[in-house]
């Protein structure tokens, strides 16, 4: 099975970032809509993943090829309903295949007017479980400021437990993983 499959929750489908994905997110909202097959917000892209973020994963994908697909970015797409059609409501993933130690960092961001909806946690668990039984991963990281209750909140729901941090005195580090969640 490949690690860059689409994954499926209860209320979404993930999809992992290809170069094609990225490139028609960089063209404009129409064309990455068509390219995705889902309404995509006027508040697209939501919070930190912004042109930046896209240009780097793009550059990422370029490099490792079809290798690299699954392990840069992620989209969430809210599966359709009676209230509203197929839409990309967040961003996720991570910053790259495993480090030698095994080591594989996770960051997310969710739309604004999808927030509080518990869409963050069911895409950060999904992603996380995903990550923790591909080969050669140990560990399932993620950093937030300890000023973002909510992204703290997301964190926990989605199983991931308070680590020691080395970073910035205000940066929390979680940790999910083989190890971590062992108890």
């Amino acid at each position: 099975m490949s690690f860059a499959i689409p994954l499926h929750t209860a209320r979404l489908t993930l999809i992992p970032a290809t170069a094609a994905h990225v490139t028609a997110e960089l063209a404009g909202r129409d064309a990455f809509a068509t390219h995705l097959g889902a309404v995509v917000p006027p508040s697209w892209p939501p919070g930190e993943y912004d042109e930046p973020a896209q240009r780097f994963f793009l550059e990422c994908l370029t490099r490792a090829g079809a290798a690299g697909d699954g392990w840069y970015g992620w989209y969430a797409v809210r599966l359709a309903d009676a209230h509203a059609p197929a839409t990309v409501i967040a961003a996720g993933g991570y910053f790259g295949p495993p480090s030698a130690d095994g080591v594989v960092e996770l960051g997310y961001s969710v739309c604004d007017e999808w927030r509080g909806r518990g869409y963050a946690s069911e895409m950060v668990a999904a992603l996380a479980a995903h990550a923790a039984r591909q080969p050669g991963v140990a560990l399932v990281i993620a950093h937030t400021s300890a000023a973002n209750p909510a992204s703290v909140r997301v964190l926990e729901r989605s199983g991931f437990v308070p680590a020691p941090a080395n970073d910035a005195p205000d940066t929390l580090r979680f940790e999910f993983g083989r190890t971590s969640n062992v108890m």
